[in-house]
C-alpha cells in the first residue's frame, strides 16, 4: 500500500482541497481524482490530471495528488516533479515528504529518500504510515550496506520433524522389469524413514569496495542436521565457500564468483561440488529487479564415480518490492547435467523449473511467506533395472513466517512439502519437513 493511499490520508486530502472555495470546479477535479485513487486507480487519475499540469502547476493541492497517482503508476520523474512543487509550497507536509522520499528511493537516489523519509517520521503520521516509512528506512539501510566494505556473520540452530528423512518410497516391495516383473524387497535404509531431528549452522561473508564500481566478495557457511531418534546412518552435513567480483554501473551489476562445496550423507562424502556463477542483476528502480544467471558445476560422487556429471543452469527472475512492504517473485530455468562415463546416460538429465514465491509484513516484526517450486527431469537413457526412460515431477511448497523478537534475532517457524512424481518406482516419494530455527547475524 503506498504511503499516502489510506483511505483516511485521502479523504483528509480530498478535505483540504474542497476547502478552497474560491475555485471550486477545478476543486472537483482534484476531488474525483482522489475517488479514482480511492478505488484503485491510479492510471485514470493520473491521466485525468495530467492533462490540466499546465495551468494547475504550484496548487499543492493538485501537485500532490498528481505525485501520487504518479507514485502509485512507477512514473517516478513525474511524481518527483509534482511533489517538489508542492514541498517548496507547503513544506514539512509530512504526507508529502514521505512520497517524495518514496519517489527519490525508487530513482536511486538513496540520500535525499533517507532524508526526506525520514522527517516525515518524525511528524504526525497514521500507524500504518509509519510502519510503512520504516519499511522504506530499513531497505536504503540494506542498499547502503551493499555499498560499503563489510562483514557479517550468523550462527543458527532448530528442531523439527521429518516423514521422510531419507527420500525414500513408501513401499518396500518393488517389481522389477528386467528380471520378469519379480518382486523384490529393498533394503530397510532405502525405504521411507521418518525422525526428529536438530540443526546448527554458521556463515561469514564480506565485501570489499575497490572503487564504486569494484567489490571483491566472500563467503563461506557450514551446517549439520543429525537425527534425534534411531534413524542411523542418514546424519546430513554440508560446507560450502564461494569468492569472486561484483561490477556496478548504475543500474547493472556483474556477478562472476567461483564456488565449492561439500555434502556427507552419514560418515561418507556422498557429493562434491566445484563451479562457479555469472549473474547479470538489473534494477528498474529501487522496487524491481531483474536477476538472471548462468550457473556450472562439476559434480563428483566418491563413491560412485559413475554418476559423475557436469551440471549447467541458464535462468532468470523477476522480483517486485511493494511499497506496502510486500515482496513478490518469480522465475524459470532450464538445465543439464551431463554424464562423464560413457554409456551411462540413464544417470543424467535435462531439466526445467519455475519458482514463485510472496512475503508481506504483518507487524513490524512479523512476516508471512509461501514459495512455490516445480522442476521436470527427463533422464537420457532406458533404466536397465525398470526398462524406462525415467522421467521426474517435483513439486515443493513452504509456508512459514519470520518473526523478529529484537534486533539481529530472527526465529523462523516454517513447513515444507515435497512431492516426487516419477516413473521410477524407487525414485517416487513424498515428505513433509516441520522446522523452528532461529538465527542470530552479527
Amino acid at each position: 500500500m503506498p504511503l499516502c493511499q489510506t483511505r483516511a490520508a485521502l479523504v483528509l486530502l480530498a478535505a483540504s482541497c474542497l476547502a478552497t472555495g474560491a475555485h471550486a470546479e477545478i476543486d472537483a477535479l482534484v476531488r474525483d481524482a482522489i475517488g479514482l485513487q480511492q478505488s484503485g486507480q491510479a492510471q485514470a487519475a493520473f491521466d485525468m490530471l495530467s492533462s490540466h499540469e499546465v495551468e494547475r502547476a504550484g496548487d499543492p493541492d493538485f501537485d500532490t495528488v498528481l505525485g501520487i497517482s504518479a507514485n502509485d503508476i512507477g512514473n517516478y520523474p513525474r511524481a518527483i516533479l509534482a511533489l517538489e512543487r508542492a514541498l517548496a509550497v507547503m513544506p514539512g507536509q509530512a504526507r508529502i515528504q514521505a512520497e517524495l522520499g518514496r519517489a527519490l528511493f525508487a530513482v536511486g537516489d538513496n540520500q535525499a529518500a533517507h532524508t526526506l523519509l525520514s522527517q516525515a517520521r518524525q511528524g504526525q503520521v497514521p500507524e500504518g504510515a509509519a510502519r510503512t516509512i520504516d519499511q522504506f528506512l530499513n531497505a536504503i539501510a540494506r542498499v547502503e550496506d551493499a555499498s560499503r566494505s563489510s562483514v557479517r556473520g550468523y550462527v543458527e540452530g532448530g528442531f523439527g520433524y521429518d516423514s521422510n528423512v531419507n527420500s525414500g518410497p513408501t513401499g518396500a516391495n518393488v517389481a522389477v522389469p528386467v528380471f520378469g516383473g519379480l518382486i523384490l524387497t529393498l533394503d530397510p535404509a532405502g525405504v521411507r524413514r521418518e525422525s526428529s531431528f536438530a540443526s546448527a549452522g554458521a556463515g561469514v561473508a564480506g565485501r570489499y569496495v575497490v572503487d564504486p564500481r569494484w567489490s571483491v566478495i566472500g563467503g563461506a557457511s557450514v551446517s549439520a542436521r543429525p537425527n534425534t531418534s534411531a534413524v542411523h546412518g542418514m546424519d546430513t552435513a554440508q560446507a560450502d565457500a564461494n569468492a569472486g567480483v561484483s561490477y556496478r554501473h548504475e543500474r547493472h551489476e556483474l556477478i562472476l564468483a567461483t564456488q565449492l562445496s561439500s555434502f556427507r550423507y552419514g560418515s561418507d562424502t556422498l557429493r562434491q561440488t566445484a563451479g562457479g556463477t555469472a549473474e547479470w542483476v538489473y534494477r528498474l528502480d529501487g522496487f524491481r529487479q531483474f536477476d538472471s544467471y548462468l550457473q556450472y558445476a562439476r559434480l563428483h560422487y566418491p563413491q560412485q564415480h559413475l554418476r559423475d556429471t557436469d551440471r549447467t543452469v541458464l535462468g532468470t527472475s523477476y522480483a517486485h518490492r511493494f511499497a506496502g512492504g510486500q515482496l513478490a517473485y518469480g522465475g524459470a530455468y532450464v538445465g543439464r547435467e551431463a554424464t562423464r562415463a560413457d554409456n551411462v546416460d540413464q544417470l543424467g538429465h535435462r531439466l526445467v523449473g519455475l519458482r514463485a514465491g510472496v512475503q508481506a509484513p504483518v507487524s513490524a516484526t512479523l512476516a508471512g511467506f509461501a514459495t512455490l517450486g516445480w522442476e521436470r527431469r527427463l533422464y537420457g537413457g532406458e533404466d536397465p533395472f525398470f526398462l524406462v526412460r525415467r522421467e521426474d515431477k517435483q513439486a515443493t511448497l513452504n509456508l512459514g513466517l519470520l518473526w523478529d523478537p529484537a534486533p539481529l534475532w530472527r526465529v523462523t517457524p516454517q513447513l515444507a512439502l515435497t512431492r516426487v512424481e516419477s516413473n521410477s518406482p524407487i525414485a517416487d516419494f513424498h515428505k513433509a519437513v516441520l522446522s523452528v530455527n532461529a538465527r542470530r547475524d552479527f
